[in-house]
């Protein structure tokens, strides 16, 4: 008859909790990134809709507006993103154009990949800091 103590080592413990450490370390950047882009492409989502809304309005009022509310939103002035990271406002309107913008609201490091998104009248797209937070998949 044979005895045999049945559990676990600490060496296979130690084992199994470097390789979820790993798997954490390699995990949690990759969370994060997914997180800041789709928040981003909240914000383009949302300029894009006031981009729509302007058109309408323009067509109905023969002029754009920078008051929020008449494009359907709750607020004159400044809104929202759904996630409420980004600050969605008409910088400037008037008969010939008009000028929006997305404001990224905390200080860390997605602040210096994407900080502001911007759109115009004739539809041309802007970011700052980086230049290319529009088109590129990676920031």
């Amino acid at each position: 008859m044979s005895r045999y103590i049945k559990g676990i080592t600490l060496i296979e413990l130690m084992i199994v909790i470097v390789i979820v450490g790993i798997l954490a370390a390699i995990a949690y950047p990759n969370y994060r990134q997914y997180v800041a882009k789709a928040k981003r492409n909240e914000a383009k989502a949302a300029l894009m809709q006031i981009a729509t809304l302007q058109e309408r309005f323009y067509l109905q009022n023969n002029t754009y507006t920078q008051d929020l509310t008449q494009l359907g939103f709750g607020t004159t002035a400044n809104a929202f993103s759904d996630s409420g990271t980004y600050l969605i406002n008409v910088t400037q309107a008037d008969s010939n154009t008009f000028n929006a913008a997305a404001t990224y609201q905390y200080a860390d490091a997605e602040a210096d990949k994407c900080m502001q998104f911007t759109i115009d009248g004739r539809g041309v797209k802007g970011s700052s800091p980086s230049s290319d937070c529009w088109t590129n998949t990676r920031l």
